[in-house]
């Protein structure tokens, strides 16, 4: 049970941070530099607007019924993809920031 809690606050203060994140990324309006540094922008917001799903998703499941299996199933799968979807997300960007270095370096 205490573990229950555990992940449902960690997730609501990951709701809440990719929140910030998103409006910390949207307020800096300025014009990216160059193309390297628009593609790391978008990456970043495509990892926090991910995860905000992800929680979105998770959350509803708490709070779906257990009769409507149908939108617990569309849900449990909305959760499934958003998670690997910010996985490669997170990925991407520290491969993508090594390639750009190395076109860098050349």
């Amino acid at each position: 049970m205490t573990n229950l809690i555990w992940q449902n606050g960690i997730i609501g203060a990951s709701f809440v941070a990719c929140i910030a994140g998103l409006t910390l990324i949207f307020s800096t309006s300025s014009k990216p530099a160059d193309e390297i540094e628009a593609t790391d922008r978008i990456l970043l917001m495509m990892s926090f607007t991910y995860w905000l799903v992800y929680c979105v998703a998770f959350g509803l499941q708490k709070l779906v019924a257990a009769d409507w299996e149908m939108v617990l199933f569309s849900l449990k799968l909305t959760t499934i993809m958003t998670y690997f979807l910010t996985f490669t997300c997170v990925l991407s960007l520290p491969l993508h920031r090594f390639a750009a270095s190395q076109r860098i370096q050349e």
